[in-house]
């Protein structure tokens, strides 16, 4: 069914300036005895100046209160992973209904993905009424034809089941499909869905923007006020915000100012079920992995795993980037009738592990691009060499962007996070198996066309003695007698 690598891990051998004359041109005549006395008092009134200004300064640093760091919506405890779940959107788009909502929800559980860290159930566009109330204080209502028992009886069910609730809305007059959006209605509508509706997250676009005279706010401003309305709401005794989950498809970096508010931001457009669509959004998140960490997280969209137009190889590399970069894991795919093969991808127990790692929250970023120069964009071939540290060892990712297979060799301390002079045990988090030790190199032969190796390196032990060369990474590699050693040879003696 798909094609495997294997690795080549190799073996041991292998005080004041005075200007003269200044009183005069200011017109000053004076005795030897009077300037002394001027100096003494213009000396008096510039010490008595400096300490008043230090008593100053001295007094507001401890009146002001000190800078602090805004959390992210205003709260602590809220999405500090990444979450993980199902959303509507890529298998059905506007066809939803109750029924289906229900049926995903319960093969959430049967099918393990529930056991797995799936515990969100997220609606996405097209469940309301298509305008809102004329009442002014009513907000819009679900589509009674669709959603027959209404929201509350649907997030119900919901929540028996173990799981959580998200809801979609919009920042703008409409919805990207034109249902009702939240602009002038955001306290209203934060209200609806979590105290009326009772759900747990917000999915929240960026669609129908108002005329600039009317908004009169920056992109920042423009999602600041469900950002508000969704903390003033967490006020109710017994409440944790909503989690807020910025869909605004990267628009003015996001994740330079999206944590102020959320906990998690779409970087791109939307994704599509094309090798070329998952390619740029690797390429796009290779540059700003930084910005996920705890409490906030780049959004990679919704998974295209299951929807049948992905070779193997290629869902497996998109998970696994999405996965071990720390998007949050929503599916995407009909639940009655996706393969048995996709589940198992959508389930690998070590893949999650580093997405829901509880120690270390950053992302995997690129040591070595490959077949690109260093931090250079590439849409189809992106970064192809990837680490990152994690609670149990170094983590790796080998992304085969070629459209055939590939061996793919690096040095291990090219990882930022790998100690020189160290052997490390290698485990593939795709076949969950232990595949020996490696010392200084690693290779992995025969990467399947757009395929992937992720790998789990520990820590074991010093690697034996007397190894050559001297250094693996040759730059200023030297002995302590001043020798520059490189590529094995001793070039010059340095006068130390």
């Amino acid at each position: 069914m798909s094609e495997k690598a294997s690795y080549d891990i190799p073996t041991p051998h292998g005080g004041y300036h005075s200007r003269g004359g200044e009183s005069e041109s200011l017109g000053l005549t004076h005795t030897p005895r009077r300037a002394s006395a001027l100096n003494t008092i213009v000396a008096s009134v510039a010490l008595l100046f400096i300490l008043v200004s230090q008593v100053w300064s001295t007094y507001w640093r401890f009146k002001l209160p000190p800078l602090e760091h805004v959390p992210s919506n205003g709260s602590e405890g809220v999405a500090r992973l990444p979450f993980m779940g199902f959303n509507t959107w890529n298998a059905y788009h506007c066809d939803i209904n109750e029924s289906i909502i229900v049926e995903n929800a319960r093969l959430m559980e049967t099918l393990g993905l529930l056991g797995a860290g799936y515990n969100y159930m997220n609606i996405d566009d097209c469940y309301s009424e298509k305008k809102r109330s004329p009442e002014v204080d009513e907000p819009f209502s679900e589509d009674k034809t669709r959603f027959p028992s209404g929201m509350k009886a649907l997030t119900n069910e919901i929540h028996q089941l173990g799981m959580k609730a998200g809801i979609y809305g919009d920042s703008g007059w409409f919805t990207c499909q034109l249902y009702p959006g939240s602009f002038q209605n955001e306290l209203r509508d934060a209200r609806l869905f979590q105290l009326e509706w009772g759900f747990d997250l917000l999915k929240f676009d960026n669609c129908a923007v108002p005329f600039d005279h009317i908004i009169r706010e920056g992109i920042v401003g423009k999602y600041q006020r469900m950002a508000d309305a969704i903390s003033q709401v967490s006020k109710e005794p017994g409440k944790l915000p909503m989690v807020f989950s910025l869909c605004q498809w990267g628009r003015e970096q996001p994740w330079l100012w999206g944590k102020r508010f959320s906990q998690s931001w779409r970087t791109t457009g939307d994704i599509e079920p094309t090798w070329r669509s998952i390619a740029s959004i690797i390429n796009q998140n290779s540059f700003i992995t930084w910005a996920s960490d705890f409490y906030g997280h780049n959004d990679m969209d919704i998974l295209e795993v299951g929807n049948g137009a992905l070779t193997y190889e290629e869902e497996k590399a998109h998970f696994t980037a999405w996965a071990l970069m720390k998007s949050p894991l929503l599916i995407g795919a009909d639940l009655a009738s996706v393969s048995k093969e996709a589940l198992e991808i959508l389930k690998n127990e070590d893949v999650i592990a580093i997405n829901q790692d509880p120690v270390v929250g950053t992302a995997i970023s690129p040591f070595r691009w490959g077949i690109n120069p260093d931090w250079v964009s590439n849409e189809t071939h992106p970064a192809q060499y990837w680490s990152d540290e994690s609670a149990n060892g170094t983590v790796f990712m080998l992304l085969n962007t070629l459209d055939e297979p590939a061996d793919m060799f690096f040095n291990l301390t090219e990882s930022p996070w790998i100690r020189a002079g160290r052997k490390y045990s290698v485990r593939d988090l795709w076949s969950h198996s232990e595949n020996g030790t490696a010392i200084r190199n690693f290779t992995a032969q025969g990467v399947p066309a757009h395929g992937v190796i992720a790998l789990l390196l520990r820590d074991a032990g010093d690697e034996p003695e007397a190894l050559e060369p001297p250094c693996v990474r040759p730059e200023w590699c030297m002995d302590q007698n001043g020798t520059l050693i490189e590529s094995g040879v001793s070039n010059s003696h340095l006068d130390l």
